[in-house]
């Protein structure tokens, strides 16, 4: 477990709300953070969304949390085996310029996402990872917004 964290103090991280949280299911996989029995956001991991990315270690295994609106709440940095983590995904900072991200908004390392020069391919996957599973969990399971008139 990443930092020695159990599942239900990552989930409460994503979701202070939170009262309870589902048993993990669905397609794409998926946890639920509830309220009582309202829904307010899911909580999933990047490397069973999208298997296949790989930084240049290895896959690299975050928990998002993505509320109903399509936001993402917050990211837990799990499993990983990159050489230069320690000054590029593992700091605080990394996964604190996702919290508050739409899903819509362009996650585009060096644009809306700060770079690290000397983690390029690490940090262009785990960008890809957190962006591409968010955008898949959200036209799984979200409904899109009305449009403005």
């Amino acid at each position: 477990m990443a930092g020695g964290q159990t599942a239900d103090a990552r989930l409460k991280q994503l979701f202070p709300a939170a009262t309870t949280f589902s048993p993990k299911g669905g397609d794409p996989a998926h946890v639920k953070a509830l309220v009582k029995d309202t829904v307010i956001g899911y909580a999933f991991w990047t490397t069973e969304i999208l298997p296949l990315e790989r930084g240049y270690g290895g896959p690299i295994a975050m928990l998002v949390g993505l509320d109903t609106k399509g936001v993402v709440t917050g990211i837990v940095m799990g499993e990983h085996h990159e050489p230069y983590g320690d000054f590029s995904i593992d700091l605080p900072g990394f996964a604190a310029q996702f919290k508050n991200k739409d899903v819509r908004d362009p996650f585009k390392l060096g644009e809306d996402i700060d770079a690290v020069a000397r983690a390029t391919i690490t940090m262009s996957s785990a960008v890809r990872a957190v962006r591409n599973s968010a955008r898949r969990i959200a036209r799984s399971y979200l409904t899109p917004p009305a449009p403005s008139k």
